[in-house]
């Protein structure tokens, strides 16, 4: 048997508290792998984390006033993901930068010219990225980044599975010309 939509979830939601705290692990887990890609992987689990609770409590507010209009719940949850991600960069601009620790022995961490490399060639990918239409980004961010299925990336961009699956092979192709251009020095 297939596991309950969203949609069929949050209508049990209210009256079930297994349904609800099913809704819940699948929303956290979403706003969890979402928020990792869109916050970058260096230093941000913590607000990934903190993001995923604030969108699993606005779930749970929204519950019982919650009307279906003929979108799916993910596209619903997917608003209150980016919503609540906006809060947490204006967040962070405004914080002050932590300084580390001063380590008492050797540190195992990647060296600084191994971070260096590894944000420019994420600076450089996610550079390219933004050469794509919006929506070649958002899919390939959800399908590729957050790992969502192509039907859970349908289900929260509105599209069907097919289309989804047909942007995002555009979208790679259009993606390896870009980098092979930028490889070659060439502007694209």
């Amino acid at each position: 048997m297939d596991a309950p939509s969203l949609r069929e979830l949050a209508a049990l939601a209210g009256r079930d508290p297994l349904s609800r705290d099913v809704l819940l692990a699948r929303v956290r887990d979403m706003a969890v792998r979402y928020s990792r890609v869109r916050l970058g992987r260096f230093g941000a689990e913590d607000t990934a984390q903190d993001v995923a609770q604030e969108v699993c409590m606005a779930v749970m507010a929204a519950l019982p006033t919650y009307q279906e209009r003929g979108l799916p719940f993910e596209a619903f949850v997917y608003t209150i993901i980016s919503r609540k991600l906006v809060d947490a960069q204006r967040a962070a601009m405004r914080a002050p930068a932590l300084m580390p620790d001063v380590p008492d022995g050797p540190d195992d961490a990647p060296s600084p010219e191994a971070v260096a490399v590894t944000r420019d060639d994420a600076a450089t990918a996610l550079n390219l990225m933004q050469q794509l239409p919006a929506q070649q980004r958002e899919i390939l961010t959800l399908r590729v980044a957050v790992g969502m299925s192509a039907e859970e990336t349908a289900a929260a961009l509105g599209m069907s599975p097919g289309a989804v699956r047909v942007a995002q092979h555009r979208a790679l192709g259009k993606l390896r010309t870009l980098i092979a251009h930028a490889e070659k020095g060439d502007v694209a």
